[in-house]
């Protein structure tokens, strides 16, 4: 079936045209991504002392770049699967480096606000477009390995981010840090504009049986039908909701919970909380690697291998907020932060196993909206309003609980995935 698999016949001549050069690019975009979303976590006190802000509020700034991408992640979307996706991601990192860069210059809660939306505007497409290049640049049977690495650097800039935001405001003042984080970005996205792209892939399908087997354009209900009344989306999105409620609100609160039961600086706590999520470095990659090697032997390995990992994180966070406190919470924390995102390759890998492959970017959008809408967004504003009333080291105890209800939703969703995997693959080898 030509038209399903003309994804690796380039559009123009370009001067980057290595697989591996273009995910360079990828990775470090990535990286700057989430260090321009994670910079504001290490600058709340400052906030808090110069403009007298809440905890919600605080975890407001977060969440506002997580409801920005929930908006508007489908539709730009759908515009990298039938425009574009090279020039798609270089404007898009374009504009949230540029957004980072105006934060510098608000004056209040509002218009801070009001710039980390737009941060989120920018970021929108961003991880389904990515997606969906690697997708093409790389064979199936590497799949998650290749997105494991990609996802290394989530941790990595989110690391990056809380650390270099406290060290920068510690000596020269919080608004520098939003200035120093957003010209790397920049320049990394106007790179990317040289990068090779490709055509645009055909939304078909096959009818009739046999012999008479022919193409036909899929209509938008039959689109529709395709991914949301697939079981293997619904329970993967619905899982990696659940474990990113608990991702995203450990990288905003960590850092606050080290300083306020520790009694250190917010660079000392920052750094710690940075170590924290930057090991996940290493979860990334042996996740994916781990998923991959287990699918030779088990169908449905992508989906139980987050279940495992997931169900591991909800016991090391349950035993470090619960019963320590000090080095040997520390520890527990630290391989908690290699578990924690051990479940991303695989689950995103899912994304794209199960779909048309010219719907790849708009799949992980779906699942992009759901993670937002149930947790990215939701994390950090409950888990700051849950401290406001009982105090963040209770607050922190609530976390456990959705990694375990990832687990079960990632067991269930692996009970459909062999049936909705073999019908795209059978797409992709007519």
């Amino acid at each position: 079936m030509d038209s399903m698999n003309n994804s690796s016949v380039p559009k123009t001549k370009s001067l980057i045209s290595s697989p591996n050069l273009i995910f360079t690019l990828l990775f470090l975009l990535y990286m700057f991504d989430y260090l321009d979303r994670l910079v504001i976590v290490s600058l709340f006190p400052f906030l808090k002392q110069e403009w007298g802000i809440t905890d919600t509020q605080c975890g407001l700034l977060v969440s506002a770049v997580y409801w920005s991408i929930l908006i508007f992640t489908l539709p730009v979307s759908i515009l990298i699967d039938r425009w574009s996706r090279v020039k798609s991601i270089g404007l898009m990192a374009v504009l949230w480096s540029v957004a980072t860069l105006s934060c510098a210059f608000t004056k209040n809660f509002g218009q801070l606000f009001a710039a980390r939306t737009a941060i989120g505007l920018g970021e929108a497409g961003y991880a389904p477009g990515g997606t969906a290049m690697i997708s093409a640049l790389f064979p199936k049977e590497k799949r998650a390995k290749i997105l494991g690495i990609w996802n290394a650097s989530i941790p990595l800039g989110s690391a990056l981010g809380i650390a270099l935001g406290g060290i920068i405001a510690d000596r020269f003042g919080w608004r520098h840090a939003f200035g120093l984080v957003a010209l790397p970005g920049i320049i990394v996205a106007l790179l990317f504009f040289y990068v090779r792209d490709y055509e645009t892939i055909a939304l078909t399908k096959l009818t009739g049986s046999g012999d008479e087997k022919r193409e036909a354009r899929m209509r938008w209900n039959e689109i529709a039908r395709h991914l949301l009344g697939n079981k293997t989306l619904l329970f993967n999105n619905l899982a990696f909701a659940a474990n990113t409620f608990v991702t995203t609100a450990m990288l905003t609160w960590l850092p606050s919970y080290f300083q306020r039961v520790a009694g250190i600086s917010m660079s000392r706590a920052a750094t710690k909380g940075g170590i924290v999520m930057l090991l996940a470095i290493i979860g990334a990659p042996l996740g994916g690697y781990l998923a991959d090697r287990w699918l030779k032997s088990r169908r449905n390995a992508r989906l139980l291998f987050p279940s495992l990992s997931s169900c591991v994180t909800g016991a090391l966070l349950f035993i470090a907020f619960s019963f320590y406190r000090g080095g040997i919470q520390y520890a527990v924390l630290l391989a908690a932060g290699i578990a924690a995102v051990a479940f991303v390759p695989a689950a995103v890998a899912v994304t794209q196993d199960v779909v048309h492959p010219g719907l790849r970017a708009v799949s992980l959008s779906l699942c992009v909206i759901i993670q937002h809408i149930l947790g990215s967004a939701m994390g950090p504003p409950a888990i700051g309003a849950l401290s406001d009333a009982f105090g963040l080291e209770k607050a922190m105890v609530f976390l456990p609980v959705f990694a375990v209800l990832a687990g079960i939703l990632f067991f269930i969703g692996s009970f459909f995935y062999d049936s909705d995997a073999r019908r795209v693959e059978e797409m992709e080898t007519l």
